[in-house]
């Protein structure tokens, strides 16, 4: 397997009754599915493009685009609503499960709740950030605060400063990477799918439903019944750290593993560490 993977030669698409799902994939072995995040100018190839190559060393690797995002079809209700069926319906169309699924906060958000109203879809949950119940730390947090102003005024500056949120390190907010961003978040018709998750009306929701939503949150966890780990960057200003307590002790079979220095994109500010943590963890079925 080579070390560099190109988004053509991996891309492909998925015909179901609601639309075109796109995915990439990659690799031979065992099926692995890798949930992309939330965000403007994000998907799976954008989230997990640096990862690929070494999953796909031991697993086939399919990387999903939400519907919403990327290349896969616009939804029209809010993305977060249809992500789940969005999955199942690549599942199912592709034939694949149970199988391991790597969720990045909206993924592992979606992820989590395959894994608990669908069982026989998921052998392992790895998650980073986007589960749990958030205890202590202030909602809505600074991370979701700045996506909604730049939702709200797509300016380069602003995208910056989303970006600089999601990371310990800004050093690795490279020109080619912002821009790669930049040119993805503008395009219109993902302004238009973004504007329906990330709003004035979500933030406020946040601010007065966290008790609202909190029983239906326990409710979902302890239904999780596959081993799970749950990874969280220690300095995460999207999904605090805080949030995985509530995780670790609600999941049956929960493990959690922090990365230091590390903000809301362990798979790619903490890139070495991620994949020897989840390939050791995946190992365990091998």
């Amino acid at each position: 397997m080579t070390e560099l993977l190109s988004f053509d030669e991996t891309s492909r698409f998925l015909d179901t009754p609601k639309g075109k799902l796109h995915y990439h994939v990659a690799g031979d072995g065992p099926p692995l599915l890798l949930l992309h995040g939330s965000g403007p100018g994000v998907s799976g190839w954008a989230n997990f493009r640096g990862n690929l190559p070494v999953f796909a060393r031991e697993y086939t690797t399919y990387v999903l685009d939400f519907p919403g995002f990327g290349k896969s079809y616009s939804p029209d209700a809010n993305p977060l609503a249809v992500g789940p069926a969005g999955v199942l319906d690549f599942l199912d169309g592709m034939g694949l499960g149970p199988l391991p699924v790597i969720g990045n906060s909206m993924g592992g958000n979606v992820a989590a709740r395959i894994a608990a109203e669908h069982p026989e879809k998921v052998s392992r949950l790895m998650c980073i950030g986007g589960v749990g119940l958030s205890l202590l730390s202030p909602s809505p947090p600074e991370g979701i605060k700045l996506l909604v102003e730049f939702v709200e005024n797509p300016t380069r500056d602003r995208l910056v400063q989303w970006m600089e949120s999601m990371v310990y390190d800004t050093a690795i907010l490279t020109d080619e990477f912002v821009q790669m961003r930049w040119e993805s978040a503008t395009d219109p018709a993902a302004s238009s799918d973004i504007k329906r998750l990330y709003n004035r009306q979500m933030l406020e929701g946040m601010r007065r439903g966290r008790a609202f939503g909190a029983a239906d949150s326990v409710a979902m966890l302890t239904k999780i019944q596959a081993p799970t780990l749950v990874m969280f960057g220690r300095d995460d200003r999207v999904t605090p750290l805080d949030g995985s307590l509530a995780a670790m002790r609600l999941i049956p079979k929960c493990e959690l593993h922090v990365f230091y220095d590390c903000g809301h994109w362990a798979m790619i500010e903490r890139k070495d560490e991620f994949e020897s943590t989840v390939l050791g963890y995946l190992a365990r079925d091998r």
